[in-house]
């Protein structure tokens, strides 16, 4: 027996629930107490979402290295690359260096080395540093975060190179 064509019917037995179902959540957006938009999100939030920029800078073959923290940990790291950053209205080169204290795990770990930092040393010592030099400052306070941070998990943050931190580097450096 055929049906009225008039009947609203899916074509198959395949069907997909509407994306509404898949977040709980009370919102203007909603439908049947499903939250729309963070449905969509969760669907296509990877698609769309801004995307760090790809690290510059590494090497071929990347050289694991071991360093010997003040807090007591012994810390395998390696360079991972370089970016440019933009974070608070503030701008300059991020350094990603990956390290290991039990050599199993392994997490990254950022340096940030401001513009205005590199900028306010060079103003007032009249000269440009270079590229291996900025490097440097780099990882010389990822030692000084090593030094100072008292556990691995803490290393996780961000390490933000300030002023001072750039001429003591640079002091200790003798650049």
């Amino acid at each position: 027996m055929r049906r009225p064509a008039s009947e609203n019917r899916p074509d198959s037995n395949f069907s997909v629930p509407p994306l509404a179902i898949l977040v709980n959540s009370s919102s203007p957006y909603t439908r049947g107490g499903f939250h729309l938009i963070t449905g969509l999100n969760i669907v296509f939030g990877k698609f769309f979402s801004k995307k760090e920029t790809p690290l510059t800078g590494a090497p071929t073959v990347r050289r694991l290295k071991t360093y010997s923290a003040q807090s007591g940990y012994v810390y395998q790291y390696c360079y991972e690359g370089q970016r440019s950053f933009q974070k608070g209205g503030e701008g300059g080169v991020e350094f990603v260096f990956s390290f290991s204290s039990d050599r199993k795990t392994w997490s990254n770990s950022k340096v940030l080395l401001p513009y205005s930092a590199v900028t306010a040393w060079e103003s007032s010592n009249g000269r440009r540093l270079s590229a291996n030099e900025h490097y440097a400052i780099a990882k010389m306070a990822l030692f000084q975060a090593f030094d100072e941070r008292q556990t691995p998990p803490l290393m996780k943050a961000d390490i933000v190179v300030r002023n001072a931190d750039v001429e003591a580097i640079v002091e200790t450096l003798g650049l």
